[in-house]
């Protein structure tokens, strides 16, 4: 028993020793995974960017930073704008951007994330403020193009690409939202009187085709009347017909001919009258 007590008196320190080793190891054995890089400082001093994988690193001397280069989804809150035709209006959107120079993000920038947000914030205000209402509502994806752009060019020394932008809602006012649904009605009446019109101008033309062929067949007209009195016998009301020859055109005198003898003999008449 007292050869067991010496022995464990004996091992306590390296007990402590072991626990001690394995204490540093568990400092300097790092493991990156594939999503993410490791910045590694040495005394303050930037050594470079490590991973993935197992990397080892010089306890209390050496500093890493974990920075993942998966696509960041940031929701831009609505922010207040006012439009190039002084419409009040909010505006809201989605930023999506990645790292692609770890070392970059964490030394040329405090907090790259929030930096990035806000840029985008105050860069969607001014694109937006830029715009007309109709542009913003019909033209969003050139909007889009123009904030990525913007936002992109400006991140780039902090190691981010912004990959999209895309404005999600535009919250106009109540008397904004019944002016333009005025606007939308006018605009679709205009359309039907439109088409109305053009329906009625190649109805015309038609109607006057037909015309032409029946003046030009001869019984073709007793034909076209034939018809019509067929529909017309099909509709529910009242209707009395009263059916005339059509050979009784050629028993009455042309009324054309009638009227210019007429009118000729009356100027016969007016001339004698001046000459008496």
């Amino acid at each position: 028993m007292t050869e067991i007590l010496m022995l464990i008196e004996n091992m306590v320190p390296f007990a402590g020793l072991i626990v001690l080793i394995l204490f540093l190891l568990k400092m300097a054995i790092k493991i990156i995974p594939e999503y993410e890089r490791g910045v590694l400082f040495r005394l303050g001093r930037l050594v470079g960017v490590k991973g993935p994988g197992l990397i080892l690193i010089i306890p209390i001397i050496d500093r890493i930073e974990k920075v993942s280069l998966r696509i960041i989804v940031d929701n831009v809150p609505p922010q207040e704008v006012i439009t190039r035709d002084n419409v009040t209006c909010k505006v809201n959107a989605v930023l999506y951007y990645r790292v692609t120079a770890p070392d970059k993000a964490v030394v040329n920038v405090e907090k790259f994330h929030e930096a990035t947000s806000q840029f985008s914030q105050t860069t969607m205000r001014s694109v937006v403020g830029q715009a007309d209402l109709d542009e913003l509502l019909s033209q969003r994806e050139k909007l889009n193009k123009q904030i990525q752009a913007v936002v992109d060019q400006a991140t780039d020394p902090w190691g981010i690409k912004v990959t999209a932008v895309e404005l999600r809602d535009v919250i106009i006012p109540e008397t904004m939202q019944r002016a333009i649904a005025r606007q939308a009605e006018a605009e679709r009446n205009r359309r039907a009187v439109v088409i109305q019109a053009e329906g009625e101008k190649q109805a015309a033309v038609k109607i006057s085709e037909a015309a032409e062929i029946l003046g030009e067949k001869e019984g073709a007209l007793t034909l076209r009347t034939l018809r019509t009195i067929s529909d017309m016998s099909n509709s529910e009301n009242t209707t009395v017909l009263f059916p005339v020859p059509m050979e009784m055109r050629r028993l009455l005198p042309d009324l054309e001919k009638v009227m210019a003898t007429a009118k000729e003999h009356k100027q016969n008449q007016s001339e004698r009258k001046n000459h008496e």
